[in-house]
């Protein structure tokens, strides 16, 4: 669809895209309770995981969700709450304690990002000098949200859960086409949680394929092994929600990774993008050694003398490989040696005359 391809962009010292390693968000996301101090905890966590960044989410309940909108049957069963705006506030981090947590990112060594919902919430996180902008899948239709994102200039990572192919093709034409935004779009699925049968991870592809830009995956399932499958259907970033204690009440700590789970879910992740490589059709490194030893060459057969006119039942194919190629066995036939050949000697071109 695009006639312009952006494989890379960065979000601070950090390069996206196929010739970077993956790049691992850790969604902390309301899993802090409406606690700074757990919130601190769970930057911790992400660090310890090996995370490139600790994501949380920016919003205010009033202004988010009227007093009609209703839950989602997995908030429902988790949360606690009589509505969603109830639930909501029971989940909001003021400025202050964003801005606190933003300092804790950078003390510890973690980049620090958040999705806001609103154009409020994003000027907060503007004013805190965040690096790039997460867009939930359900703003992927937010105009106004979307437009002052983009005005930022900042790299936009837009999650496409829950959404049709126009609407994709929508926000890409504004955001890369109209506003020039340096985008990464995810595949998500919006089911909470997602089956791992329902993960559909071919449509990273389908993206990529289609908008010739950086894709991530949002991942809603239960399993560290997505991560593997991710990278090796094309993730360049993924994003996976964790928490400090799947038990709690809330309505994402149940398909939530533990912290050791996160762990494993990013070491999965790189190991998948080690053992895919480079893709390249050349002779590696790593197999020379091998190539030397049980490859073959054009031998000698009997012992030759000096000045004997080679037959073809003269030579053989044997290993090491250190001699002609048998893929140039016709090339030999016919020249005159140069020196004694004892048999099983691997002939080379200064061999011949």
């Amino acid at each position: 669809m695009s006639s312009t391809s952006v494989l890379n962009i960065r979000i601070g010292p950090r390069g996206i895209g196929p010739d970077q390693p993956v790049y691992a968000i850790a969604e902390a996301g309301v899993n802090h309770n409406g606690s700074t101090e757990e919130a601190l905890r769970l930057v911790d966590a992400a660090r310890a995981a090996g995370a490139d960044a600790v994501k949380f989410q920016a919003f205010s309940a009033d202004r988010l969700a009227s007093r009609h909108a209703p839950q989602a049957a997995y908030q429902k069963d988790a949360a606690a709450a009589a509505s969603q705006v109830e639930m909501l506030r029971k989940l909001e981090l003021t400025p202050a304690a964003f801005a606190r947590i933003r300092r804790h990112c950078d003390d510890v060594g973690i980049e620090f990002l958040a999705t806001p919902f609103g154009v409020e919430d994003l000027k907060v996180l503007l004013d805190l000098g965040v690096r790039a902008i997460k867009i939930a899948s359900p703003d992927i239709i937010n105009r106004p949200l979307l437009e002052a994102a983009a005005a930022s200039r900042l790299p936009i990572l837009l999650s496409t859960g829950a959404s049709e192919q126009v609407e994709i093709d929508a926000a890409y034409d504004s955001l890369v086409r109209q506003w020039h935004v340096p985008l990464v779009l995810l595949h998500c699925v919006s089911s909470y949680p997602t089956k791992v049968e329902q993960a559909n991870l071919r449509r990273i592809a389908s993206l990529h394929e289609r908008y010739r830009c950086p894709v991530g995956y949002s991942d809603h399932t239960t399993e560290p092994l997505t991560a593997s499958l991710a990278v090796a259907a094309g993730a360049h970033l993924l994003e996976k929600h964790f928490t400090l204690d799947r038990n709690q009440p809330g309505p994402d700590h149940a398909f939530s990774l533990a912290p050791a789970e996160l762990a494993e879910y990013v070491r999965l992740a790189h190991q998948a993008q080690a053992i895919l490589g480079d893709g390249r059709l050349d002779l590696s490194d790593v197999e020379r050694e091998v190539r030397t030893v049980s490859r073959n060459s054009v031998t000698a057969g009997p012992d030759i003398p000096a000045g004997t006119i080679l037959t073809r039942d003269m030579v053989v194919v044997k290993r090491p490989g250190t001699g002609i190629s048998p893929w140039r066995i016709a090339e030999v036939i016919g020249r005159r040696t140069s020196r004694d050949l004892p048999a099983d000697t691997p002939i080379t071109w200064d061999m011949l005359g």
